[in-house]
C-alpha cells in the first residue's frame, strides 16, 4: 500500500506544525512550508484547507496570519489523520469490471485484513510520537534555514552551492 502525496504533504504539514517555534514568531505559512519541502504552493493550499476542515490546524489570514496546530501533537491520532486523509475504503473493486471470481476469491478479504492491521498500527501513535527524537531535531532546524539549507539538512547534508533555482514567473529575462 502506498499513501497518495496528498496524504504525504498533509503528514508533512503537521510534522511541520508540530515542531515548537522560537518564542514569539509568527505562524508558519503555506508558502514557508511549500519553500521548505520543495513542493508546490498551489496543492499545499488544497492540502491545508483540508487540515483545516478536520480541525488539526487553524488558519489565520492577513498580516502575521499563517497555520498552526489546533491542538497538541499528543491529541492527533495519526491513524486518523491518515484514515481521513487516504480514505479506508475497498482496496479492490470486484465489480468493475465484473471478476469471474467475484464471491469465491479470497484476495479481497486478505487485503482488507492487512488494511485493518495498518490502520490498527498507526491508531496506536499520535503526531507527537512520529515527530519525536532526530526527527524533531530535523524539523526545528528546517523552520530556522533558508530554503536550500532547510533542504539539504533534511536530507542530512550540507547545503548545495549556488542560488536557488526561479519559478517561470520569478526567472529573470535574458538581456
Amino acid at each position: 500500500m502506498q499513501l497518495t502525496r496528498f496524504t504525504d504533504l498533509g503528514v508533512r504539514v503537521l510534522m511541520y506544525l508540530s515542531s515548537p517555534r522560537a518564542g514569539d514568531a509568527p505562524p508558519a505559512t503555506v508558502g514557508e512550508i511549500a519553500e521548505r519541502f520543495e513542493v508546490s504552493h498551489h496543492h499545499l493550499v488544497k492540502v491545508a484547507n483540508v487540515l483545516v476542515q478536520h480541525g488539526w490546524i487553524t488558519a489565520t489570514r492577513g498580516k502575521g496570519g499563517g497555520l498552526r496546530l489546533a491542538r497538541p501533537p499528543e491529541a492527533i491520532a495519526f491513524g486518523t489523520v491518515v484514515r481521513a486523509l487516504e480514505g479506508d475504503g475497498e482496496l479492490v473493486d470486484c465489480a468493475r469490471p465484473p471478476c469471474a471470481l467475484r464471491g469465491d476469491c479470497r484476495v479481497k478479504s486478505v487485503l482488507e485484513r492487512a488494511r485493518d492491521a495498518f490502520f490498527a498500527e498507526l491508531d496506536g501513535c499520535t503526531l507527537a510520537d512520529v515527530t519525536g527524537g532526530a526527527t524533531g531535531d530535523k524539523l526545528a532546524r528546517l523552520q530556522f534555514h533558508p530554503p536550500r539549507e532547510g533542504a539539504a539538512l533534511a536530507a542530512g547534508t550540507a547545503a548545495a552551492d549556488g542560488p536557488r533555482s526561479l519559478s517561470r514567473r520569478a526567472r529573470p529575462t535574458a538581456a
